[in-house]
């Protein structure tokens, strides 16, 4: 949703993620964007080149927070250490709302570095639920959680992954990262219907949007982002945007990244969904 109380009240239009091929075009050229996303971990350091290239784009730009090692569905207490350098870049920033995935990858202080599907099971999620709201206790900013792609599912699942979703979120009161691109790719993998997926989730608790290119095998397809979003994720952003409104949108390219101008382009493709909208909502006032 626009402007609500798990994106900080704010309206950032359309964004793309910050990488370091592009340092150099950003900083010369300083093109108009509405915002950036950074990877935290990227960050969450002491000193040296990114924190200074941080601390440049941040003169000129928005910056919202995403991680990717909260590993929030994981059983073992969540690391104290890497929320106090979280906060500490939380408050560097002043992101207004940060992310991670909705996902388990480590097991006795041993990290996988990967984003390991959940048993979607009521017990998980109460654990889940528990650890983001210990994390937004601490850092003192709202908390998206994102859904992930998957290539297995567990047996011992007691409802869908949308159910459960939904079920994380509620308890631990917390927004939702929508990532479309991500509904498809696990749509195609276990055989469910995506657009059920987006009319399920609550459009008042998406506090961002994740658009994003994938590949196609023969037996599954995979979350690369390393292509342009392919026209089954436009059909599922655009359902998004007529349930929740003008959302925060982010492209994701993170492999065989191309020039800033190509995945700029691609990521303002967003636009004509969002104005779509815009021109829609008055003509329903008025019916």
């Amino acid at each position: 949703m626009p402007a609500n109380r798990f994106n900080g009240f704010t309206e950032y239009g359309v964004g793309i993620g910050l990488r370091v091929p592009h340092y150099r075009h950003i900083l010369e050229k300083k093109p108009v964007v509405d915002w950036f996303e950074i990877i935290s971990e990227n960050y969450m350091i002491d000193g040296g080149r990114p924190l200074t290239v941080l601390d440049s784009i941040l003169d000129q730009y928005r910056v919202v927070q995403h991680g990717v090692s909260m590993y929030f569905g994981s059983a073992e207490p969540l690391s104290r250490e890497h929320l106090r350098r979280l906060k500490a870049l939380v408050r560097r920033t002043g992101t207004p709302w940060l992310s991670d995935h909705l996902c388990w990858g480590s097991v006795d202080g041993t990290y996988t570095h990967d984003l390991l599907p959940m048993p979607y099971t009521f017990e998980a999620a109460r654990n889940t639920a528990e650890r983001i709201r210990q994390a937004q206790d601490f850092l003192e900013v709202p908390i998206a959680v994102e859904n992930v792609s998957s290539y297995a599912e567990f047996h011992v699942s007691e409802m869908t992954e949308w159910e459960f979703l939904n079920e994380v979120v509620e308890q631990a009161d917390c927004g939702i990262l929508l990532d479309v691109n991500n509904i498809y790719v696990s749509s195609q993998n276990h055989n469910f219907n995506p657009r059920q997926y987006v009319e399920a989730i609550p459009a008042d608790r998406v506090a961002q949007i994740h658009i994003a290119g994938h590949s196609k095998f023969e037996k599954y397809i995979l979350d690369t982002h390393d292509h342009p979003v392919l026209d089954p994720v436009w059909g599922l952003y655009a359902r998004a945007i007529e349930r929740c409104g003008p959302t925060a949108t982010l492209l994701e390219w993170d492999d065989s990244i191309p020039s800033f101008e190509e995945v700029h382009a691609e990521a303002l493709k967003a636009n004509r969904y969002l104005r779509r909208h815009e021109q829609a909502a008055p003509l329903a006032v008025t019916a």
